[in-house]
């Protein structure tokens, strides 16, 4: 019964755009880890954030409306558009004066009006379903992702992040970011100009060499450490559908990642942050002291856990880092390993096995449900290991890693 009410919840929301398709796909990412039951996580998941497309007439009165008259003259839109999601959908355009090809992406009417509304319908939807447990938070889920809404559909916020991105990765030859046009640019309209490429599941990069997909998955692992450990700066959304990847087109004919979409770019408290990442140099280093004091800082258990909860916890994050650890030239064949004692990404079953050790662990009175913003971190984290993953890599990713740890567990 639980499973038949949340698909016809997935159901509905699905028929509808903006914010509460938006609400149901977060609600599927907040669910897995805030105690939702997998019912619902299961078929909330079903929802995609590809959507049928808005006719061209109510995005082109938003045009009018937000861009200058001879602004707007400027441009030649194909009314077709190139992709559509939930809050907005992306047009090629033209710049007559010189031919330069652009992208627009339009906001569809009345979204951003709409979020708070939206979102108290959804919760008042879900308390009558009935589809929530005891002692469900709801009120704190749901302000999260109200905040997260307003951020993403204001463009100017992410046409800034683009900037930003575009000024750390300038040097770097193995990225690009397209440019943005502020001219052309409001609250609810975001130019930028056309950069084509084929997706990491395309037959044109499925077929790259082992060097050439090596490369490519190196880069977006250390992107994802610069993220964490330097930038505080993190896309957390690693859909597919945001990387492009364009094929010669660098210095030397180097191989390039463009990132299409920042408009879930996060920043983290520095105090999380730096608990991270002791966590992190914990289970890389093999070090149970500094990982366990590191996990009752992000409050994941209480400072008086039994030992044998710690001895859980501490073995399930050594297995998370299983793919930096160490080459062993004598250690037990693995599948994961190939005769260079290189990780393959593509032949690993650590999520599954992750997965199964965290349900495990979960089901101790011990741990506490995550603080929100692991959710963010653990979407990307698990993102980057997919994008490898679907690349086939083949990499000793432990160098990358060690760039950013130091060389012992005393080094911060």
């Amino acid at each position: 019964m639980l499973a038949e009410q949340s698909r016809l919840l997935a159901e509905e929301l699905g028929k509808l755009k903006g914010s509460v398709m938006k609400v149901g796909q977060l609600l599927a990412l907040y669910g897995e880890h805030f105690l939702l039951p997998p019912e619902v996580v299961s078929a909330l998941r079903t929802l995609q954030d590809d959507s049928t497309p808005v006719e061209w007439p109510p995005l082109l009165s938003v045009l009018e409306r937000e861009l200058e008259a001879d602004r707007l003259a400027e441009l030649e839109i194909d009314p077709s558009p190139l992709a559509a999601a939930s809050l907005g959908q992306v047009h090629r355009a033209r710049r007559r004066r010189d031919g330069r090809e652009l992208c627009i992406k339009i906001q569809y009417p009345g979204v951003a009006e709409s979020i708070d509304s939206d979102l108290n319908a959804v919760g008042t939807l879900l308390l009558f379903s009935r589809l929530l447990p005891t002692g469900f938070n709801l009120g704190e889920m749901m302000a999260e992702i109200r905040n997260m809404l307003h951020r993403e559909v204001d463009y100017t916020v992410e046409l800034e992040t683009m900037q930003g991105f575009h000024q750390l990765l300038k040097k770097d030859r193995r990225f690009r970011i397209p440019q943005v046009f502020p001219e052309y640019s409001t609250r609810c309209v975001l130019t930028s100009s056309y950069e084509p490429g084929f997706t990491v599941e395309s037959q044109e990069v499925q077929n790259l060499s082992q060097e050439r997909r090596n490369r490519l998955s190196a880069a977006a692992l250390e992107l994802f450490l610069r993220e964490f450990f330097r930038w505080n700066l993190m896309q957390t959304d690693p859909h597919f559908g945001n990387y492009r990847i364009r094929l010669g087109a660098g210095e030397a004919g180097q191989d390039q990642l463009v990132l299409l979409d920042f408009g879930a770019v996060r920043q983290f408290p520095l105090a999380f942050l730096g608990a991270y990442h002791d966590l992190v140099r914990g289970a890389f280093w093999k070090d149970r002291l500094r990982l366990c004091k590191a996990a009752v800082d992000l409050q994941f258990m209480p400072a008086d856990a039994p030992p044998e909860v710690l001895d859980r916890f501490a073995a399930l994050c050594f297995q998370i880092v299983e793919p930096f650890a160490e080459p062993d030239p004598n250690g037990p064949a693995t599948p994961f390993i190939n005769a260079n004692g290189e990780y393959r990404w593509g032949a690993s079953d650590l999520p599954q096995r992750v997965a199964l050790a965290s349900s495990k662990a979960s089901l101790s009175f011990s741990f506490r449900v995550p603080p929100k913003e692991f959710v963010f971190l653990h979407r990307k984290l698990g993102g980057v290991f997919v994008f490898l993953a679907k690349l086939h890599a083949e990499l000793n990713a432990r160098p990358l890693l060690l760039r950013y740890l130091g060389k012992s567990s005393g080094q911060r």
